[in-house]
């Protein structure tokens, strides 16, 4: 593996770590949004809220990490996609300046009124992003950004009924996620209620993502020559790997092995998304840019792996010492709450 394909391989690992934590943050808005102003509403706010307070902007380190990066080290691919691809670009950072204050200012105010209005935002800013950013991935993997700064569509590059169902499963995919997550959660702090609740919203979530996911195929067949044929060859394992760990995970959710579907669910998501790089190989912009093509210099990449290897051994333990202590005060809070300590 060259350097260039190393760093790639770093970016494309971004990619999946923000879709994992920063989608499933993003799919609790959804959620938030249909919970409505009873006791049951309630306690499903409580639960999205004890589930992605404390760690909300720390997943979207994430984000920031896969934008330097290319920036730095695909400088060509940086420039091609922000250029073309501004506008949903722009909406979905807007989704998430909003989406981020928003879910701040909710806990301040004292107003039923302005808690509602801010609660509504926060749930649309929350489906705004994955759509978006979903676009821009329909996009690139379609090979609708042509290299070069300023030279693509600024809108059919984007809105398009590929970008859009990919949008679509964007947005799904963090839905299912966040209810997974959010199963897993009431089931350790016990609310059997709450357990209930949200695994028929997993199950359903996953239904409707695998549908998306089916069409969305179809599309790329009939719209993209390159991508489809990657993905019934160089990709075809891990879309086969993704489907079935998607189906094991509803079932785990059905059977209520809920820490399991977690985790098999997650390996859906990444599956897939490692499947469309697969299927990409080399090439980052459609059929005309290579990963060897899109990197910089030499001395730049190396100096930004040594960095990224000096930076993950500060930022990761760090970053697991957070959760850790964040499920653990979660763990003794419900246990408080039941007498348990």
């Amino acid at each position: 593996m060259t350097l260039a394909e190393t760093l790639a391989v770093v970016v494309l690992l971004g990619v999946t770590f923000y879709a994992l934590f920063g989608g499933a943050d993003l799919g609790a808005g959804f959620w938030d949004l249909l919970a409505d102003n009873s006791q049951r509403g309630i306690k499903q706010r409580q639960l999205i809220e004890r589930s992605i307070g404390p760690v909300w902007e720390a997943n979207h380190v994430w984000l920031i990490f896969v934008l330097v990066v290319t920036w730095t080290c695909f400088p060509v691919v940086f420039g091609s996609v922000t250029s073309t691809l501004w506008i949903p670009f722009m909406l979905a950072a807007l989704g998430i300046v909003a989406r981020g204050s928003t879910f701040a200012f909710r806990e301040a105010v004292t107003k039923i009124w302005q808690k509602r209005i801010l609660g509504v935002v926060f749930g649309i800013s929350a489906i705004v992003v994955p759509f978006f950013l979903g676009t821009m991935a329909g996009a690139i993997a379609t090979g609708r950004v042509p290299v070069g700064v300023g030279t693509g569509n600024e809108i059919t590059s984007w809105w398009n009924p590929v970008s859009i169902v990919t949008g679509l499963l964007s947005v799904a995919v963090c839905v299912y996620l966040s209810a997974v997550y959010l199963t897993a959660g009431a089931h350790r702090s016990g609310d059997a209620a709450l357990v209930v609740q949200f695994r028929r919203r997993a199950l359903l979530a996953g239904l409707m993502t695998v549908m998306i996911a089916a069409v969305g195929l179809v599309l790329i067949h009939h719209n993209s020559e390159l991508l489809s044929h990657g993905l019934a060859h160089r990709g075809l394992l891990l879309v086969v790997v993704s489907g079935l760990a998607g189906l094991t995970a509803l079932g785990l959710l059905y059977r209520e092995y809920f820490a399991a579907a977690r985790i098999v669910g997650a390996a859906a998501v990444a599956a897939i998304l490692w499947g469309w790089a697969a299927a990409q190989y080399p090439y980052v912009l459609n059929a005309k840019l290579t990963i060897a093509q899109a990197a910089t210099v030499p001395t730049v990449l190396r100096a930004t792996l040594l960095c990224l290897v000096i930076g993950a051994v500060l930022l990761i333990p760090s970053l697991t010492y957070l959760y850790i202590l964040f499920r653990r005060h979660d763990y003794e809070t419900d246990a408080s709450k039941n007498n348990l300590i």
